[in-house]
């Protein structure tokens, strides 16, 4: 299979690691080691103690138990720990789609949730977001319109990077009524579950809803440790699980040693790592609101729901252009909608960091200064 450039990727590698101001970041703030264990109740030594052997190919016991208490109705035996987050959506699409199927993917996307599908099947079809007034809408005739008898997977990511989108109870039911209709799989990336804006608006874990249903999380957004690169997969088909399986042993094998046993001690504080990255969150999107009218005239905003991310609607000009403009003049990154399957005129931004402050800042004076000039 030959792979289509990582776009997204490759833009943060231009900039992420020499920018001043990281504006677009979908992660949240992270923590040390040190302070991860003492949050545990844990100690550096007991990680110094930890034998770097091979590991169990569907990941520590231990630590799957953990993984599956976070759902309803998923047991051990459901969970897949894996190399990586990214590693999971690999091996995934690759045991379900060949050149005689067809998948619909919720854009905009990840590049990874549609350029993967669009590889390995006969056809990657977008079911796009519809931009409201003062929000986003799932469009379901849409989404009906473009289910073929080729069709075998539908591929959707709540809450939603890059929009912050979170559908309803109702809405998220119905989706999965459509994919039962159809007998169709569906995959769900659920990084940012648990990053929900009103605690009552959480959704069940499509785990628990839809027995086809592939669920994806991980400890990198909700929790803020992506460094740890952490992440399962949750299947409860046995026939589908195996396949998986068979495909992770020829990709990392086993997962690291290291990395299970810091993600035990995440899922023993888990509570307080979300909290924590919840209140960054808030405090980020207070201050964004004034930024946003004050610029009104430049920029649509559509205040998320969940994540860490927003998806800023330009009301003139071309989104990648003015993104390397804005890296290139005043050190700020913010990433262009392209990347995501989405037309040319929207930014995101990422409101996970403590340092989100002083980045809007930068970018208030840089607008300021632009606007004299005009």
């Amino acid at each position: 299979m030959k792979l289509q450039a990582f776009q997204t990727e490759r833009f943060f590698a231009q900039y992420e690691f020499s920018a001043k101001h990281l504006l677009s970041v979908s992660d949240c703030e992270t923590i040390t080691v040190e302070n991860l264990l003492e949050l545990a109740n844990m100690t550096l030594a007991d990680l110094g103690h930890l034998a770097l052997g091979y590991t169990e190919s569907q990941g520590n016991p231990e630590l799957r138990e953990a993984i599956a208490r976070t759902y309803q109705s998923i047991s051990a035996e459901d969970v897949l720990v894996l190399g990586s987050p990214i590693e999971g959506l690999f091996i995934s699409f690759q045991a379900l789609l060949d050149k005689s199927n067809e998948a619909i993917i919720l854009t905009p996307a990840y590049d990874a949730l549609f350029n993967l599908p669009e590889d390995l099947a006969a056809k990657a079809i977008p079911w796009e977001l519809k931009a409201t007034a003062n929000d986003w809408q799932l469009d379901f005739e849409r989404l009906e319109s473009l289910i073929t008898n080729k069709t075998k997977l539908i591929v959707v990511n709540f809450p939603h990077n890059p929009t912050g989108f979170l559908p309803t109870q109702i809405e998220f039911l119905k989706l999965i009524t459509i994919a039962r209709q159809y007998n169709l799989w569906l995959l769900c990336d659920e990084m940012y579950r648990g990053l929900e804006h009103l605690p009552d608006d959480q959704l069940p874990s499509a785990a628990d809803l839809y027995d086809k249903a592939i669920v994806l999380s991980g400890l990198s957004k909700t929790h803020g440790l992506p460094g740890l690169r952490a992440g399962w997969l949750v299947i409860k088909d046995k026939t589908m699980f195996q396949g998986v399986l068979n495909w992770k042993l020829y990709t990392s094998i086993c997962p690291p040693a290291p990395t299970e046993f810091l993600a035990l001690a995440a899922l023993k504080t888990a509570e307080k790592l979300k909290q924590k990255n919840l209140e960054i969150i808030k405090q980020n999107l207070e201050l964004a609101s004034p930024f946003f009218q004050q610029w009104e005239d430049l920029f649509f905003y559509r205040k998320p729901k969940a994540g860490s991310v927003a998806l800023v609607e330009l009301k003139q000009g071309n989104a990648t252009e003015y993104a390397h403009q804005l890296a290139k003049e005043a050190s700020i990154v913010l990433l262009p909608s392209p990347f995501m399957r989405f037309p040319d005129r929207f930014l995101r931004f990422g409101f996970g960091r403590t340092s989100f402050q002083e980045a809007l800042a930068a970018y208030d004076v840089y607008l300021a200064n632009a606007k004299k000039t005009e």
